[in-house]
């Protein structure tokens, strides 16, 4: 699948996978009649530059085309579309940080099997860059609430089944793990 790198694009699509219908018309009346009832982050968009992605977007098959009977076209994100937006919120994942620690540790362990290593490392990768710190090669720690986050995660990487998410009060290193996420 193509990558998406431009970030107006990007909105185009997540607007439309969160629901906010975008509809075109075929004549300048009904087009400025459409183009009154769209929520302000359409707005946002230059209308050519729209048109334009749309378009794109309709050649890769990302998104598909409904006629109405008020004459105007419905646009929906096909399966495919739908895919590409988890990419982009795979991506955009991140861990917010609390005003004030609980004193717990958030776990998670995996035992993916070795004809499924580039999942493994995906997953390893991923959990890095969400800031989680490796204690040993299959488990990896965090000191803020992630299990949303952890979902997402092995639901996309289709690895529920792999994946296992604990929290802790004590940990034998955890002067040290304070030391690491820096919650002095």
């Amino acid at each position: 699948m193509k990558e998406i790198r431009s970030p107006i694009k990007r909105k185009i699509l997540l607007l439309l996978a969160g629901g906010v219908a975008l509809g075109l018309a075929n004549n300048p009346r009904s087009q400025k009649n459409v183009f009154k009832t769209l929520k302000r982050d359409w707005h946002e968009i230059n209308k050519q530059y729209l048109y334009r992605a749309v378009k794109e977007f309709k050649q890769e098959r990302l998104v598909d085309y409904l006629e109405q009977e008020n004459g105007t076209t419905k646009i929906v994100l096909t399966e495919k579309g739908k895919l590409k937006t988890l990419e982009f919120k795979i991506d955009a994942i991140k861990i917010p940080k609390p005003l004030k620690w609980d004193n717990r540790w958030r776990l998670v362990m995996f035992d993916i099997p070795e004809k499924r290593r580039s999942e493994r490392n995906v997953l390893r990768e991923k959990l890095k860059e969400l800031g989680f710190k490796e204690i040993q090669k299959s488990v990896f720690i965090h000191p803020f609430p992630c299990l949303d986050e952890i979902n997402f995660i092995t639901e996309y990487f289709q690895l529920r089944n792999l994946v296992r998410y604990g929290e802790v009060v004590n940990i034998s290193n955890g002067e040290e793990l304070k030391l690491k996420f820096k919650l002095y």
